[in-house]
């Protein structure tokens, strides 16, 4: 099937306002609560499997695409239709526009989804309900009318299980008979009431709550409806369960006695803590470490980079600028290449991989419900352990995962604290190496230090930064055992959307460090640190040259320390300072993509500062 990305633009003609246009100009929207299996829906209507765009004016993704039935898109998981954040913003714009909606209900969580199920239909969008994870519901010995829901809600209601592909074959005829639901009577009575200050019933529904956005675009003040419309539906989907839904006893015990010891603080801390063991494990050790290894050294350092360089040279000299450019030691097809596919596709297999089976799970919620507590004095919420744990294994990939976090706020201060203080796993090698020989007080200094510097980094900014950090506000689904085909599904769609736009950023890091390298700003920069290094940080002057490939790869610059005859104390003074060091090329054109040109550039000019004042001060106490 054809897929289009892009919006149609607001105020195109629409089937449901004009009945002039057949089924398949029809523009569908796939609305739900989070977690609720939106993006296995829109694969199979489409053909593909959520392929994303960013919204216009936003960093929110959304999904596009043809289908036999009309242009399908997706959107943002949410709770109800409202202008609360961005999520809700957008996916309030694209409902507005819709000609039928498809409001995916997870059927283990009726009572949770039918209240966004309830405002929908007082909007009057012609929509149906799909029904998803009928099979876990049996599983877990619920049993759910589907035929006396759609009596009750006036739409059509499609049981199926979309990862299993049962049901889906239906949703077809629900289109074609997709119409408005029941309004609550005293919410359409009142919606009668605010039609003329809105142009439709669902914008009226939205003044009435309050929605400031909407009720500005209209000229007219917010209602204040917002808690007793609230109450209504919540009364109203109560009644709903009771009347649908029957529990037969028959559950599958496991997965809920394993879900209640993932939240319980006595089992839950030892289970979240095995759990990012194995995420470091299977990132930070077997890929950063295993894979990497063999993909950069073997494959591109040992094959590809030989190759490049023989056909280069054959037409330009070696050491001629274009040479140098294009396949120097820093060149555009060497390095950049290399780091690409040698370092960064392996790392981002894993983490996707590694992210899309715990998302599987159903237990990085929990995981992050845990951890929340302890990285709210710091600004952050419990998202946000993701990023911190995989930045252990590449700040690259720790940097990248600061989008699961809800404001930019805390992606802000995540980003920081990511390149300002965590080492990599291939410099952690290192460390723990120089660490074994300089005994246990010089290794508890050094981890007090960087501890005390990225417990400072988040104080400073969740206390300079204006605006506040989101509260943890997130679905828990039931765990159960991840399927793979979803996995990899997930995994290969979100590996490929990544390398296409990380590549033109690599290619502009290494440009930028053969420029240096030609035009001898490299050389600049190792006569600048001299002085410092041999100064203020008292090491000798070859730690010099550390700091300059420390530019290119920390764990370079740790690996040339490691190299050096160093007291204990000198050693202290480097690792500390190399850790709070610039970060790597790979992670500097990460962070200009994600964080912007001005954050960026801030965070990188702060980390030389912090290196070598934090180093130069340890050096101050310890050295004499």
């Amino acid at each position: 099937m054809r897929f289009t990305r892009g919006l149609h633009r607001h105020g195109m003609r629409h089937c449901r306002r004009t009945g002039a246009c057949g089924l398949k100009d029809k523009k569908i929207v796939l609305v739900g609560n989070p977690n609720v299996g939106k993006s296995v829906i829109f694969g199979y209507l489409t053909g593909v499997y959520a392929e994303v765009s960013n919204y216009p004016g936003t960093t929110i993704e959304i999904s596009q695409g043809r289908s036999d039935w009309g242009t399908v898109q997706d959107t943002p998981g949410i709770y109800g239709v409202a202008s609360f954040n961005d999520e809700e913003r957008v996916a309030r714009d694209i409902i507005l526009g819709a000609d039928v909606i498809v409001n995916v209900v997870s059927a283990v969580h009726l009572e949770r989804d039918l209240f966004l199920t309830l405002q929908l239909a007082d909007m009057g969008i012609p929509m149906l309900v799909l029904l998803n994870f009928m099979d876990e519901a049996q599983d877990e010995g619920l049993e759910i009318d589907a035929g006396l829901l759609s009596d009750i809600l006036g739409v059509p209601v499609v049981p199926a299980s979309a990862v299993n592909r049962t049901g889906l074959d239906n949703i077809a005829a629900a289109i074609k008979g997709a119409r408005p639901g029941h309004a609550h009577p005293e919410v359409a009575a009142l919606t009668t009431e605010a039609l003329y200050k809105a142009g439709s019933r669902a914008e009226a529904v939205l003044v009435l709550e309050g929605d400031q956005v909407v009720a500005k675009r209209h000229g007219v003040h917010p209602g204040g409806m917002r808690e007793k419309i609230y109450v209504l539906r919540r009364e109203r989907v109560n009644d709903i369960v009771g009347h649908v839904v029957r529990e037969t006893g028959a559950a599958k015990r496991f997965a809920a006695r394993l879900a209640q010891l993932t939240m319980n603080p006595w089992t839950g801390i030892p289970i979240f803590l095995a759990a990012l063991y194995m995420i470091y494990l299977v990132i930070g050790v077997f890929v950063a470490q295993h894979v990497v290894g063999f993909t950069e050294g073997s494959i591109m350092q040992g094959h590809w980079e030989p190759l490049v360089r023989s056909a280069v040279f054959k037409w330009l000299p070696p050491n001629s600028v274009p040479g140098m450019l294009l396949a120097g030691e820093y060149g555009m097809f060497t390095m950049a290449v290399t780091y690409l596919f040698g370092l960064l596709l392996p790392l981002v297999v894993g983490f996707y991989f590694s992210l899309a089976f715990l998302e599987d799970s159903g237990y990085l919620p929990r995981l992050a419900t845990l951890a929340d507590r302890v990285l709210g004095g710091i600004g952050l919420n419990g998202r946000a352990v993701i990023p911190i744990i995989l930045g252990f294994g590449c700040i690259t990939m720790g940097t990248i995962t600061t989008r699961l976090l809800g404001t930019e706020r805390e992606k802000t201060i995540a980003a920081s604290i990511l390149n300002f203080t965590i080492p990599c796993s291939a410099q952690l090698g290192v460390i723990a190496l120089l660490l074994g020989r300089i005994g246990f007080a010089y290794s508890l200094t050094y981890v007090l230090v960087i501890g005390g510097c990225l417990v400072l980094v988040g104080t400073v900014l969740n206390r300079s930064l204006p605006g506040e950090s989101s509260s943890l506000l997130i679905d828990l689904p039931p765990m159960r055992m991840p399927r793979m085909g979803n996995v990899i599904r997930k995994t290969s769609l979100r590996t490929m959307l990544f390398m296409k736009e990380a590549f033109p950023w690599f290619l502009a890091g290494s440009l930028l460090i053969a420029v240096m390298q030609v035009t001898g700003l490299l050389d600049a920069w190792h006569r600048l640190l001299s002085p410092l290094v041999v100064g203020w940080l008292q090491l000798p002057i070859q730690a010099a040259d550390a700091f300059v490939v420390g530019m290119i790869r920390r764990d370079f610059g740790a690996a040339e320390i490691a190299g050096m005859v160093l007291t204990a104390p000198q050693t202290l003074v480097a690792l500390i300072a190399m850790t709070l060091y610039v970060p790597c090329t790979a992670s500097v054109a990460i962070l200009f993509k994600e964080r912007g040109w001005r954050e960026a550039l801030t965070i990188w000019a702060a980390t030389w500062i912090s290196s070598f004042a934090v180093g130069g001060a340890v050096s101050q106490l310890v050295i004499r």
